[in-house]
């Protein structure tokens, strides 16, 4: 089986969004006296805004699809405006390790199971396998950071920490809501750069009062200024135009899972960056997590299939796939690339 075109380049674009938003941790802690909440309205608000406001022409031309689906733009809007509150919240009360893992190891498995309760798609063994292997080295590269940074099994058991695990599955659950509505609104011929311009551009509309009450300590100095713009053009703008022109090509299940790359990036730099040191198993961790993105993107074994005789059904279909995904998301070449990204159609 050939790889579907723009799947790998979709694969290459969730992987470099995921290096972006891996410099979010590092980038805090040059601002130290903006809270969590600032830091998750700044950048998620006026970067969702700047998507839409980009994203201008294309949401006009798109606006009685966008009407149609206003239930779906609308769950994926409050979703963006939830996630990065609860993302940054999370670190703060149960540290950067906790709350990572919990806020992102856990998003492929919620954005899986919703993709199998609403769309009714299966899991292949090679998602599976790749599940395990990223959650695996995800907690190995927590646990680690978690040891270096004086985390203790006293710490974990506070109202404080369980309370910051609470909010890092929020975070889990709210991304993989807002990757599956924004894939569902793209594969229902919805332009990408529109799609991505209302879902985040009503969720930065959201955090905008947000931003109003808790922001103040980014205008204190210049470097907290230049935090705020750094978290809302590159992470945040940059990151999720490459991530909404993947959801055009690949599914939102394998697009969350890509991006446990997010916390092995966070990792590495506050090791360059921060001084922070990492253990071995840490070290381990980040190679079980490249395996999990080599396993998911990896080009499938070809398929081999017994000669037909000419006029056959199956050779006409064979002859008509090319391996290209339609522009509309219609089905065709998307039911062929189902195994490669890691899920299909439930028989």
């Amino acid at each position: 089986m050939r790889r579907p075109a723009g799947v790998g380049m979709g694969a290459l674009c969730v992987l470099a969004a995921s290096v972006l938003w891996g410099t979010t941790g590092t980038a805090a802690t040059f601002a130290p006296d903006v809270g969590p909440l600032a830091i998750g309205a700044v950048a998620m608000g006026v970067g969702g805004l700047l998507q839409a406001l980009f994203a201008a022409p294309q949401l006009r031309r798109a606006a009685p699809l966008l009407r149609d689906r206003r239930g779906t733009v609308a769950l994926g809007a409050v979703s963006v405006a939830v996630y990065p509150l609860a993302f940054y919240s999370s670190m703060h009360l149960a540290g950067v390790a906790v709350g990572t893992v919990v806020s992102i190891g856990t998003a492929p498995l919620v954005s899986a199971l919703i993709e199998r309760a609403v769309d009714g798609r299966r899991l292949t063994r090679r998602w599976m396998t790749a599940a395990f292997l990223g959650l695996l080295g995800t907690t190995l590269l927590c646990a680690a950071e978690a040891a270096g940074t004086g985390g203790s099994a006293e710490a974990a058991a506070t109202v404080t920490t369980l309370l910051g695990v609470g909010l890092g599955l929020v975070a889990a659950a709210t991304y993989a809501v807002y990757a599956w509505a924004a894939h569902r609104l793209i594969t229902h011929e919805v332009p990408s750069r529109a799609a991505m311009g209302a879902v985040f551009g009503l969720g930065g509309l959201l955090l905008l009062p947000v931003l109003a009450l808790t922001g103040a300590p980014l205008v204190d100095s210049w470097s907290n200024a230049a935090v705020g713009i750094y978290m809302a053009l590159v992470p945040m703008f940059t990151g999720y135009l490459l991530f909404g022109w993947a959801l055009a090509h690949v599914r939102a299940s394998m697009a969350t899972m890509l991006s446990l790359l997010e916390p092995a990036v966070a990792a590495v730099l506050a090791v360059q960056v921060v001084d922070e040191r990492l253990s071995v198993s840490g070290w381990i961790g980040i190679v079980f997590v490249i395996a999990c993105l080599v396993v998911l993107t990896a080009p499938a074994p070809a398929v081999r299939r017994r000669r037909q005789p000419p006029g056959h059904p199956a050779t006409v279909r064979a002859a008509g796939d090319d391996g290209a995904r339609p522009a509309n998301g219609t089905p065709g070449s998307v039911e062929a690339a189902d195994e490669l990204l890691g899920v299909g159609r439930r028989k």
